[in-house]
Order: C-alpha cells, then sequence, then structure tokens
C-alpha cells in the first residue's frame, strides 16, 4: 500500500469531521475521532497501547505538581499513579488523610485509609494489591 495522501486525510476530515469525545453517529454507532466506528471496528492493540502511554503520562505530570509525591519511592509512585488513574486526581486528592500519612511517612496509616473507602469496596482486590505496595513500599509478585 502506497504513503497516505495528505489531500485524502483533508478530505475524509472534511467530509467526517474531528471529534476528540465519543459521539454517537446518524446510524447509532459509538464513534471518536475522524469517522472511527468504535461500535464495529473498535481499537487496535497498538491504538490501547498508544492510548495508554499517552494517558499514563498526563497521570505522572499532575502527580508531578504534587509536593508530597516527589518524596515517595517508585513503587508507592506506582501505586498512586494507579490510583489517579482511576480515580483522576481530584479523586485521589479526595484521600486526604491518606495523603496526610504519607507526607508523615506513615505508611501503614495511608494504605488504612485507603482501604477504609469505598472506593476500595468498588475495585477490591486493586486496592488490597496498592495499599499493600505504599504500606511495604514494594511491588508485589507477579505471576
Amino acid at each position: 500500500m502506497s504513503e497516505i495522501s495528505q489531500t485524502l486525510v483533508d478530505m475524509l476530515i472534511r467530509h467526517e469531521g474531528l471529534r476528540l469525545k465519543p459521539y454517537t453517529d446518524t446510524v447509532g454507532k459509538m464513534t471518536v475521532g475522524v469517522g472511527r466506528n468504535l461500535t464495529d471496528v473498535g481499537i487496535s492493540k497498538q491504538e490501547a497501547m498508544y492510548l495508554l502511554h499517552d494517558d499514563i503520562q498526563r497521570v505522572q505530570a499532575e502527580l508531578a505538581q504534587q509536593p508530597w509525591f516527589s518524596g515517595l519511592n517508585e513503587a508507592r509512585q506506582m501505586a498512586l499513579t494507579d490510583m489517579a488513574f482511576n480515580l483522576g486526581l481530584q479523586g485521589l486528592l479526595g484521600f486526604k488523610k491518606a495523603i496526610e500519612a504519607l507526607q508523615g511517612g506513615d505508611f501503614q496509616a495511608a494504605a488504612t485509609e485507603m482501604l477504609n473507602s469505598k472506593w476500595a469496596g468498588q475495585v477490591g482486590a486493586r486496592a488490597q494489591e496498592l495499599a499493600n505496595i505504599v504500606r511495604t513500599g514494594e511491588l508485589a509478585a507477579t505471576e
């Protein structure tokens, strides 16, 4: 297949439109971007990994602005990145007592606060794993 013409790209954008948030098209299909039919086509694994990496970078940049974050070791930073990925930065910042405990180096209390939450009940094993990482400062062994 030959190189894709910029003229064709421009024509498709003009005809399909460019939407950066999902929408329902005229025949009821969930669509995003330039006419990407998510209902029938979805996205490829490569596209999903690209989006994931982009999202991780965005979350890490947001967390880097928090004064307490840089003082954590890498494992704890990963756990908090996972939480912020799931909850959004504002959701994570709602864990005021856990963050206060992190700032004071009381990782047991921080883990307890994480588990004593509505979020922990919603995500189950994920919360247990992340709280354990925060408590120990070590990543859990993966199978």
